[in-house]
């Protein structure tokens, strides 16, 4: 169960943070945040080597974009599509609104039930296909800070979110001209369990889940239309696996 933490601030000098935790199995292999599709050459997303698609990516236009399981639908099934596609087709639009309006007209049988969050400095949608809908349904993500997991956005059902979002909204929010990512970086990196079920942490342990856990942690920020000519329009830090989030880069 992947975790996706936002922020939404219009008017703000960087109006979206968003932080990821890409939860998978150990032997899954995969390649870090780059550019990998030559025929995409304005994506910079993380590589599914599995099945080719991206759990998290953005684009030169300003665009993020990223996809989490529902409840029960681990793993791919039988004559359906990667969902890791669907972030790779949102990526190829330079508005969230637009790559929105694209998703609702995929076809729901083709794939198994996600959430799938897409983002720009001044939209941000979730858009959700659950195991009995018939389409896909998209709703907007309000301002201030939200959490998505397998569930509901901030759906307190998700013991993960009942106990972690009143803490995301208690912490210091990241400064990303400062570099300054620390309280988040902390709250990522948490593998403390509200229950005594470890897969409620917000940073699962692989060793006590069976070879299932945390894979790695990406922060990303999008700035505001009034930046600097010389100023960043996206920052992104990038961890490596596991709780502590060892190894912080940066991606852009």
């Amino acid at each position: 169960m992947c975790t996706t933490v936002i922020l939404r601030r219009p008017g703000h000098r960087w109006p979206l943070i968003l932080a990821a935790n890409r939860d998978e199995m150990v032997g899954r292999p995969w390649k870090g945040p780059a550019k990998h599709w030559p025929e995409r050459p304005e994506t910079t997303a993380g590589l599914d080597e599995s099945a080719g698609g991206s759990w998290l990516g953005v684009n030169d236009y300003g665009l993020v974009a990223g996809v989490l399981n529902r409840p029960g639908t681990l793993g791919p099934a039988p004559n359906k599509r990667t969902r890791g596609e669907l972030v790779l087709e949102a990526l190829d639009h330079a508005e969230a609104s637009v790559a929105k309006d694209a998703l609702l007209e995929i076809n729901p049988d083709s794939y198994r039930p996600f959430n799938l969050v897409v983002a720009d400095a001044r939209d941000a949608f979730w858009l959700s296909l659950t195991e009995n809908s018939a389409s896909v349904v998209a709703h907007p993500i309000p301002d201030g800070v939200s959490m998505l997991t397998a569930h509901d956005l901030n759906d307190i059902n998700s013991k993960r979110i009942a106990h972690y979002l009143p803490l995301f909204k208690k912490a210091h929010p990241p400064e990303p001209e400062q570099d300054n990512w620390a309280e988040w970086q902390d709250l990522m990196a948490n593998a403390n369990s509200p229950s005594e079920n470890p897969h409620d942490a917000m940073n699962i342990d692989s060793e006590k889940m069976d070879g299932f856990g945390t894979r790695s942690t990406s922060l990303i920020a999008l700035a505001g239309p009034d930046r600097g000519p010389d100023e960043p329009s996206l920052r992104w830090i990038f961890s490596n696996p596991g709780p502590g989030n060892i190894g912080w880069r940066t991606i852009c």
